[in-house]
């Protein structure tokens, strides 16, 4: 039991701090971690007290105040919004906190969310993709704001290649070609929904950047090993790290998928997997042993029972939420690093797992299947790194008859 009484919580939160430690162990804080949370629970509640705020009162604006005064006050942990989310999460469902009022959308934010409906509803796109799409075209949509309302029916070919010109120079390709696919995306909607009288979708210029120009980076034989022994597979840490870079580095899933991967995806009868790729597209694949029993050792000795949903991979620290895409990225990126290997991101071990298969003998026809390419052009960068079939093309270096190279 958490010692609740040490912390002297004696105002408006005194009915609930008990419960809310109850709930701190329940979501597999350790007990020392959750007397923090009390300890922090128990300055909250005699700032409270002193400002003369109930729980009623306890706004954003309110919260916000009191975080302003905590670190103003010198203190160096629990500064921020996340440090109450624990707390908030705890009160919402009581009802004891304020009804935050409805704020009308501006006409801005209500044309993004009609256009975020559409692209979810028409287009089937990912919900994350759809928020890249809607981050991208904002400042364009902010820019036609006049006075109450939007001026989007005079708009013309000129002020689509002037956002264009003056938003994507200094950024990296893919990220201007993202902005120019959002775009295109906004100004072809506008004209299906009547708001322009012409499409100028066809307006927005291209972004001088060439399929298959660069190599595909993969990792050597040896620094895989490398990565893979990083993971100290005594600890859950370690079991839960080595079964998501296999899961990269051998079957070439991309981060977000090894996020998704729920366990009712895992067909342990017939040695499969279930994964929801691109486009919302669910496939069956093979499950091999190597991964199968990472993943299992994992399960058994290293997912918190106490874990939140039915996703395999979960936070380490408590609350154990499913693994974010981010966070599937960050363990590669420190695993990296333990390794004494340069800074990578997950799709590298994508580009690993294709130029084994390569290595192996396995035709670009096969190296695309298993990636799950909907176009054999994205497959052919592959053949850069192809270094059997290269060899077969390549020339003899020319040879004087004297003895000379000419």
């Amino acid at each position: 039991m958490v010692k609740v009484l040490r912390s002297f919580v004696r105002g408006p939160l005194e009915p609930h701090v008990g419960g809310f430690a109850e709930q701190l162990i329940r979501q597999g804080y350790s007990r020392a971690s959750a007397e923090q949370h009390v300890c922090f629970i128990a300055h909250l509640d005699r700032w409270m007290q002193g400002a003369g705020v109930g729980l009623g009162d306890l706004s954003g604006q309110v919260l916000d105040r009191y975080l302003v005064e905590r670190r103003a006050a010198g203190y160096r942990e629990y500064r921020s919004v996340k440090a109450l989310r624990p707390l908030m999460d705890y009160l919402l469902p009581l009802g004891v906190l304020p009804v935050p009022r409805e704020v009308p959308l501006g006409p801005v934010e209500e044309l993004l969310a009609d256009f975020r409906g559409w692209l979810l509803r028409e287009r089937s796109l990912t919900a994350g993709t759809v928020r890249g799409y809607v981050d991208c075209v904002r400042p364009f949509v902010a820019s036609r704001l006049r006075g109450d309302g939007l001026e989007l029916v005079s708009l013309t070919a000129a002020d689509v290649t002037g956002f264009i010109r003056t938003t994507c120079p200094g950024r990296a390709v893919g990220s201007a070609k993202l902005i120019v696919c959002a775009f295109r995306s906004l100004l072809g909607w506008l004209h299906v929904t009547g708001q322009v009288p012409v499409s100028l979708a066809a307006a927005a210029p291209s972004v001088a950047g060439w399929r298959l120009s660069g190599l595909p980076k993969g990792l050597e034989p040896a620094e895989l090993r490398r990565l893979l022994a990083g993971c100290d597979r005594r600890t859950a840490t370690g079991r839960r790290d080595f079964a998501v870079m296999l899961l990269l580095a051998r079957m070439g899933l991309r981060a977000g998928e090894v996020a998704g991967l729920g366990l009712d995806d895992i067909d342990w009868r017939h040695g499969e997997l279930v994964i929801v790729g691109k486009g919302n597209r669910s496939e069956r694949l093979p499950l091999p042993d190597e991964i199968g029993g990472a993943i299992a050792a994992y399960l058994r000795r290293g997912r918190p029972a106490d874990a939140e949903g039915r996703s395999v991979f979960v936070r380490v620290h408590a609350p154990h939420r499913p693994l974010t895409t981010g966070g599937v990225t960050m363990i590669v990126f420190d695993g990296a690093r333990r390794a004494g290997l340069p800074r990578m991101h997950a799709h590298r071990l994508r580009h690993t797992a294709a130029t084994a298969m390569l290595r192996g003998g396995g035709p670009l026809a096969e190296v695309g299947q298993v990636l799950r390419h909907r176009s054999a052009m994205s497959t052919a960068i592959y053949a850069k790194v192809d270094h059997a079939a290269l060899a077969v093309l390549a020339r003899p270096w020319p040879v004087d008859p004297a003895g000379g190279v000419s």
